[in-house]
C-alpha cells in the first residue's frame, strides 16, 4: 500500500516530459524503433570508422561478386569468425563470372583492423576500421558492377539519407510552425489567404513537383550545392501539413483562459505564441516531425533513384539503387537491391517512434 502511494505522489509530483517518457516506454515497438534508429545513425555519423572499406575503392577482380558468408568452423575446428576467399570461372554463353568459395583461402574477420586510410570528419587521418580482415577480402554484401565494397557503400550512404530528412524536416518546421501560427492566431483575411495557398500546394502532385525542381538544378554544380538544394526542395513542400494541425491548434487556443490573461497583462503577441501557445502542445509537434521524417527520406531517394536528385560520386541510398534500375542485373545480382531494406527499415522505424510519441504526448492515455 505504501509503494501505491510512492507511485501516486510521483505521478502527481511529475512533469509533463516526464509523463511522456513513461508512456513512451510502455510503447516497446516504439522503444525497439529508437533503438535501431540510435544504431544507424551512430553508424551514420561515424561511417569512416565502421565502414571496411573506401566506398569508391575498386577492385576489377571482383566485380559483381555476391556477399560472403560467415562462418565459424573450418573442418570441424572452431577457428572464430572468418569468410572463405573467392574463386571464379567465365560462363562462355553469357561471360558472366560465377563465383564460388575457394575454402583453402581462410581470412579471419577482426575488429580494429588496419585498412583503407580516410580522414576522419575531415580532420585527421587514420586507417583504423571497426571491422575488416588484415589479408584478402571481405565483401559481406557483396560488390557494385567496379567491384566496390556494398557495405561500405550503404554505411556512407546512410549519412546522406538520413541527415536530409533532419534537415529537411527542420526547415518544414520553422516555416510550418510560423505560417500555421500567424494563419490560426490573427485569422480573417490572413488566414483565408494562407490557406488557399496551402491548398494550391497540395494539389500539385509531389512527385512531378520534385522531378521538374531537381531538373532545373545546373548540372555543373558540385555534390554539396546539390545536397542542400534537395533539402530546400524537400522542404518547400512538406512544410503544408505541419502548419494546418498549428493553425488548427491556435484556432483553439487563442481564446483559453491563459491566452486573454497574458493579452490583459500586456505580454507581446509574439510573447504569448511562443512562451504560452507553442509549448502547450511541443509535445504533439515534436510527434508530428518525427512521422515527417520517413517523406522526406522517400522524397530523397526517389529523386535519386530516377537520377534527378543527388548525383554520383555523391553515396547515399537513393544513388546506390541507381544500378537496380535495369532488371536483367536486378535478377542476376539481387544483393544490389539490399539498400531498400535499409531505407524500409529507416521508415518503419520512424514511423514506430511517432506513432509512440504521438500516444504518449496524449493526456488522456493512461499510464
Amino acid at each position: 500500500m505504501k509503494k501505491r502511494e510512492q507511485m501516486e505522489e510521483k505521478f502527481y509530483y511529475a512533469s509533463q516530459w516526464q509523463l511522456i517518457w513513461w508512456r513512451f516506454r510502455k510503447h516497446k515497438l516504439a522503444v525497439i524503433g529508437g533503438v535501431v534508429l540510435l544504431i544507424i545513425y551512430v553508424l551514420a555519423i561515424f561511417c569512416e570508422f565502421f565502414a571496411p572499406y573506401d566506398p569508391n575503392k575498386y577492385n576489377y577482380r571482383y566485380p559483381y561478386a555476391p556477399p560472403q558468408r560467415i562462418h565459424f568452423f573450418h573442418e570441424g575446428k572452431f577457428i572464430g569468425p572468418f569468410v572463405y576467399g573467392y574463386t571464379y570461372t567465365v560462363d562462355l554463353e553469357t561471360l558472366r563470372r560465377i563465383y564460388k568459395e575457394d575454402k583453402s583461402k581462410i581470412f579471419k574477420i577482426k575488429f580494429f583492423v588496419r585498412g583503407d586510410e580516410y580522414k576522419f570528419w575531415g580532420i585527421w587521418k587514420t586507417n583504423i576500421h571497426f571491422i575488416g580482415v588484415e589479408d584478402g577480402h571481405m565483401f559481406l554484401l557483396g560488390t557494385d558492377r567496379l567491384g566496390r565494397d556494398m557495405l561500405s557503400r550503404i554505411i556512407y550512404g546512410a549519412r546522406i539519407s538520413t541527415s536530409i530528412g533532419l534537415i529537411g524536416v527542420f526547415l518544414s518546421f520553422i516555416l510550418g510552425v510560423a505560417i500555421g501560427g500567424i494563419s490560426g492566431y490573427f485569422g480573417g483575411a490572413v488566414d483565408n489567404f494562407i490557406q488557399r495557398t496551402i491548398e494550391i500546394i497540395r494539389s500539385i502532385p509531389t512527385i512531378p513537383l520534385w522531378m521538374a525542381l531537381s531538373a532545373a538544378l545546373p548540372e555543373n554544380w558540385s555534390p554539396l550545392r546539390v545536397y542542400f538544394a534537395i533539402t530546400i526542395i524537400l522542404s518547400l513542400t512538406g512544410w503544408t501539413g505541419l502548419a494546418r494541425v498549428v493553425r488548427s491548434r491556435f484556432l483553439s487556443l487563442r481564446e483559453e483562459d491563459f491566452v486573454m490573461a497574458a493579452k490583459f497583462m500586456g505580454a507581446s503577441e509574439a510573447r504569448i505564441i511562443f512562451r504560452h501557445m507553442l509549448p502547450s502542445f511541443m509535445s504533439h509537434l515534436i510527434a508530428s516531425i518525427t512521422l515527417s521524417i520517413p517523406g522526406m527520406i522517400l522524397g530523397e531517394t526517389s529523386l535519386s533513384f530516377l537520377g534527378l536528385g543527388l548525383r554520383p560520386p555523391v553515396i547515399s541510398w537513393g544513388v546506390l539503387l541507381q544500378e537496380a534500375q535495369n532488371l536483367t542485373v536486378v535478377a542476376l545480382y539481387p544483393w544490389l537491391l539490399i539498400p531498400v531494406a535499409f531505407v524500409i527499415t529507416t521508415v518503419l522505424c520512424f514511423n514506430f517512434v511517432g506513432d509512440g510519441l504521438r500516444d504518449a504526448a496524449d493526456p488522456y492515455a493512461n499510464m
